[in-house]
């Protein structure tokens, strides 16, 4: 056998063998319990959506899923333990917008790269808000709004779960593309912060669907307008910012299942068909819905592009309206 040939044998066995070998995860995965990081609480939506994705796909794929409460800082601790643990699909993340998206432009010193350190798996759940005001305030539209504004900067109050919150945001995105001002009144919690709305010690919100929509129906609260790019399906009678004159304005809080940065393809491919077919259950997407959430079927490449212009767009209004955290 000529030089040449031993070289041929050589690297066509170096390639089957490479071939081979990045396809074992594939075929032996998963052969002992995952764990799902949710940085938040028990009883929360991510929690929620964690333990719906959980129980699913531990019978999916015939191995325990078990949901781990990490909550701290904001939902950056659970964060981080994920982005450094094993790349080998056994431990998951069911994060939210906050510590993805917004933290990178809120912490200068945040102890992960979302972009660099993790592996985007699918995205579970979208969240658009809605912008109630208390009746009281005579506001019946968005135009009410950005004209009352106008006319008193600084008068008119909204609140918000805190500094750097999405709502925060929203609000101040809503500032810059309609060229008014109004004064932010942070809260510890939308808890607190709906609680003094109905009450008329601030005047807006923008608010999750789920803890608003009861404050609407009872007519305590008035819906002015969704923040997401499309009417939502538990408020079809709502326009959304901008189809109320406010140009490009596309806000959503999110929940999506990520994994360590380094994770086989095919590992985060195959968590991405279950995930997205256990999204698509008749139960699931009840149990979604009664949370407000809307899902759209979308791969690993689509949530990663999603991702990039989430972070992107947040560090750029954290920026400009020099937004610092609480």
């Amino acid at each position: 056998m000529n030089a040449f040939i031993r070289t041929w044998v050589a690297i066509t066995l170096a390639s089957f063998v490479c071939l081979w070998t990045n396809d074992i995860p594939a075929q032996t995965y998963p052969a002992r319990p995952i764990s799902i990081v949710t940085p938040y609480a028990p009883g929360g939506t991510a929690d929620v959506i964690a333990r719906l994705i959980a129980d699913h796909l531990s019978r999916r794929l015939g191995q325990p899923v078990v949901v781990e409460n990490r909550p701290g800082a904001s939902g950056t601790l659970g964060t981080q333990i994920v982005a450094r643990a094993a790349p080998d699909g056994y431990t998951l993340l069911l994060a939210f917008v906050a510590e993805i998206a917004i933290a990178p432009g809120l912490y200068p010193k945040l102890a992960y790269d979302p972009l660099k350190d993790l592996a985007p798996v699918a995205l579970a759940a979208k969240y658009p808000l809605v912008l109630v005001v208390n009746p009281a305030t005579g506001i019946t539209s968005m135009k009410d709004l950005v004209a009352t504004a106008k006319a008193s900067p600084s008068r008119l109050t909204y609140a918000s779960s805190g500094s750097g919150s999405p709502a925060h945001i929203a609000f101040e995105l809503l500032e810059r593309r309609a060229g008014i001002d109004m004064t932010h009144v942070p809260y510890k919690g939308g808890g607190t912060a709906m609680a003094d709305l109905t009450g008329g010690h601030v005047q807006m919100f923008f608010s999750g669907l789920s803890p608003a929509l009861p404050h609407i129906r009872s007519g305590k609260l008035r819906a002015i307008a969704v923040s997401s790019s499309g009417r939502s399906f538990a408020l079809p009678e709502v326009p959304t910012v901008s189809e109320s004159g406010i140009a490009d304005f596309d806000v959503n809080t999110w929940n999506g299942l990520f994994a360590p940065a380094g994770t086989p393809e095919s590992i985060v491919n195959r968590l991405n068909a279950e995930v997205s077919a256990i999204l698509q259950m008749p139960e699931v997407a009840r149990r979604l819905a009664s949370e407000g959430a809307e899902y759209a079927a979308n791969s690993p490449s689509e949530f990663g592009q999603f991702v990039r212009a989430e972070v992107a767009k947040y560090s750029q209004v954290i920026k400009d309206a020099n937004i610092k955290a609480d």
